[in-house]
């Protein structure tokens, strides 16, 4: 071979595509590292688009001197999925480009996968979405069994569904009804294992170099691979909807939906299961266009950007510890110690072990502090019958936890996190007791839902490294801790906090000190409205069902009785003793008659009793309690079913921007995050301030509707003058 010859070859062995490598060896094989110079991630952006095009027309037109290709990662995570950032833009104008580009996706991957020659993807790291998508058009799929590995198709959590494919391949894969219910609808990220025992990979290996080999390995050994749909005399699983057997399952399908979304308005899995049934009834082609179509949809409808904005872009502002001062210095905590070993603290003590973390977890008695411990062991006990867990990582977490009832043994936590009773006496206590017994400069913690935080500081001897850590029951599972600052809170001690929360897998928001701080005055401001419709005399059996309707994961006389209708009326009784302290003129709610009823009148207060708005079996809930409409419900009550649903979601979003207004809360993420992940406000409106942004006419629409709440309800709809601001400058709520 001449000089120039052989010069050409090297660079048709080794070439760049926009963002993916080429790579062929002597063999023919040809390797695709997805590699974006621009990003730490691969993304399916604009430049990837045009990289995939241009790698599937030139494997195409070299088909013959290829005898393999193999797609792999520069990343550590193999693909991310969809650009998110373009996509939360395009509206409905941009309908004709999503579509189009849609289809342009599918197109190479599609003719890539029926290159008749084998096609696998070495799977090095996270594929979601996207991502698992291009592994899917592969013929092979092998991934490296790392810890934080996972694949899947998520895109019903961000209000979207599997637009490069994913829905047609996986319908074809595993029929149906398989896809919808194991893979689509949940939208779950599947561990290694579970995805091969699934039958979405094939292959799980343990190195890097395992990967590359067995990935290799197969395509020198099926010369002709081709995919199991495109193979002669392939059946669908389960048979296609002209099957008797799948068009007997079929009519249920909408009402196990419906029921799975509480009617609420969800779009997206709507649209999964259209795109699915529709797919599987016509040829491969025809069934991307049906995806397609019903992809762009959602791409420029609302929800979709209601979910991105609050379940990617805050949330991941949340998790990278926004609420903590960036100049701060990283404090890991080593030991802590946990005070109160109810279920609050046993959780709590739960979450610190599992995180590595030493826990001394003390109670008045050494009993009741074994029997927090006893908690975990239980959890435990689940977790590895289960396989989540083996019997040297239950020992070693369990070995973690000391149970004690002196307070000398809590010598050396540097992290104290109380979590008592929720009385201000008890509280202080014990700041009291344990100040001398933990390290000079611990983080001290209080777990309170509504007790301010600056006057339990008074108790300790060092207010600066006093703050707020409001845990959600069950703890060791509630995905969000509220971290309150108080007066004299200071920076470190607020970085060592979101530190903390974020070692505990948690999502802290970071929040002023008020009475209910955020989630408990927002959620107050909910079942206050629920009461209020009660007292007006709405059907009990409409209001759960509004609420349902919106997307309340609870109905809330099912949460009041769950809380105990006596816990309501203490927190007020608690805020008129503080009103009337400060000299102001204390105003009960429209729905503390009801409650006072339930309680004073009717003797049901709550689950606890076996007696609330609802009726009891062994702690089973069976149906509303009839004397509601006996002694509250009134015919001539007029309020529209549409409206109980808005004054629930209006009464908890207005809440929230007095609080912004206030500057209890100073980030428009922490709102949205907290109300998603702490108090069940429902996740297509994006939480609490993106609910505003997404209300028809953003702002200024929301305020119209407020006023017009104003005029019918009352005056508790009255738009905060932060409102008014935004929607006279036609600006939505979001973080500089």
């Amino acid at each position: 071979m001449s000089q120039s010859n052989e010069s050409r070859e090297t660079q048709a062995s080794h070439a760049t595509h926009g963002t993916i490598r080429w790579e062929r060896d002597a063999d023919g094989v040809v390797t695709l590292t997805l590699d974006d110079p621009e990003r730490s991630a691969n993304t399916m952006n604009a430049a990837f688009v045009a990289s995939l095009t241009e790698v599937a027309d030139r494997l195409a037109a070299e088909a013959d001197t290829v005898r393999g290709v193999i797609v792999t990662s520069a990343k550590d995570t193999f693909f991310a999925g969809g650009d998110l950032a373009e996509l939360i833009t395009a509206g409905p104008e941009d309908a004709a480009r999503v579509f189009e580009t849609g289809l342009r996706v599918k197109k190479a991957l599609r003719r890539i996968e029926t290159l008749g020659r084998p096609v696998v993807a070495a799977i090095g790291g996270t594929a979601l979405g996207g991502g698992f998508e291009i592994a899917l058009a592969c013929h092979h799929r092998i991934v490296l069994d790392a810890p934080d590995c996972r694949v899947g198709l998520p895109e019903v959590t961000l209000g979207l569904l599997p637009g490069g494919g994913g829905v047609v391949r996986t319908v074809r894969l595993l029929g149906v009804v398989g896809a919808l219910r194991d893979v689509l609808l949940e939208g779950r990220r599947l561990r290694p294992a579970a995805a091969r025992e699934l039958g979405l990979v094939h292959e799980v290996v343990t190195t890097r170099d395992e990967l590359l080999e067995r990935a290799r390995a197969f395509v020198l050994a099926h010369p002709e691979s081709a995919q199991p749909w495109d193979a002669p005399g392939y059946r669908m699983p389960g048979g296609t909807p002209a099957d008797p057997r799948l068009a007997q399952v079929l009519p249920s399908l909408p009402a196990t939906l419906a029921q799975r979304t509480g009617g609420a308005p969800y779009p997206a899995p709507r649209n999964i299961l259209a795109a699915a049934v529709e797919g599987a009834q016509v040829d491969f082609e025809t069934a991307q266009t049906i995806e397609a179509r019903y992809f762009t949809e959602l791409v420029t409808g609302q929800t979709a950007k209601n979910m991105i904005q609050a379940f990617f872009f805050d949330l991941r502002a949340v998790n990278s510890g926004a609420g903590r001062a960036a100049t701060a210095p990283t404090r890991p905590a080593a030991r802590v110690a946990v005070v109160g070993a109810g279920l609050m603290g046993a959780g709590i003590a739960h979450a610190c072990a599992a995180a590595g973390l030493d826990v001394v977890l003390k109670d008045v008695t050494h009993e009741a502090a074994a029997r927090g411990k006893e908690h975990s062991a239980g959890l435990l006990a689940k977790a590895l019958a289960s396989g989540r867990t083996t019997e040297a990582e239950r020992d070693a977490h369990l070995a973690r936890i000391t149970p004690t009832a002196a307070a000398g043994d809590l010598a050396g936590c540097d992290v104290v996190i109380e979590a008592v009773f929720e009385d201000q006496a008890l509280k202080e206590k014990v700041f009291e007791e344990i100040g001398g017994a933990v390290a000079p400069d611990a983080l001290l913690c209080t777990n309170t839902s509504t007790l301010p935080v600056s006057r339990l500081a008074r108790a300790a001897d060092r207010p600066e490294d006093f703050i707020g850590l409001h845990f959600f029951w069950p703890a060791e599972r509630m995905p969000l801790v509220e971290i309150i600052k108080g007066e004299r809170t200071s920076p470190e001690a607020l970085a060592r906090a979101v530190d903390l929360a974020r070692r505990l897998g948690k999502s802290p928001i970071v929040v002023g000190d008020a009475r209910g701080f955020f989630t408990s005055h927002v959620i107050g401001r909910f079942l206050e409205e629920a009461l209020a419709m009660v007292g007006e005399g709405v059907d009990p059996v409409s209001l759960e069902r509004a609420a349902a309707a919106v997307g309340y994961p609870t109905p809330p006389l099912a949460l009041l009785d769950r809380m105990t209708l006596g816990l309501p009326r203490r927190v007020w009784q608690e805020a008129r003793a503080a009103a009337e302290a400060a000299g102001e003129t204390w105003r009960p709610g429209p729905g503390a008659a009801v409650i006072d009823r339930m309680i004073d009148e009717f003797g049901r207060p709550g689950r606890g009793a076996g007696a609330g708005f609802y009726e009891y079996e062994e702690d089973r809930r069976l149906r509303l309690w009839p004397g509601l409409r006996t002694h509250f419900a009134r015919e001539d009550a007029a309020v529209p079913f549409g409206d109980m649903g808005e004054r629930l979601l209006f009464s908890e979003s207005l809440a929230a921007v007095r609080l912004l207004q206030d500057g209890v809360l100073t980030s428009v993420a922490d709102a949205n995050v907290g109300s998603l992940l702490g108090i069940g406000f429902p996740g297509w409106t994006g939480g609490v301030l993106q609910y505003v942004n997404g209300y028809p006419g953003g702002p200024a629409g929301f305020t119209a509707r407020a006023d017009a709440l104003v005029e019918r309800y009352g005056r508790r709809f009255e738009p905060p003058a932060l409102l008014r601001e935004h929607a006279a400058a036609g600006r939505p709520f979001h973080d500089s």
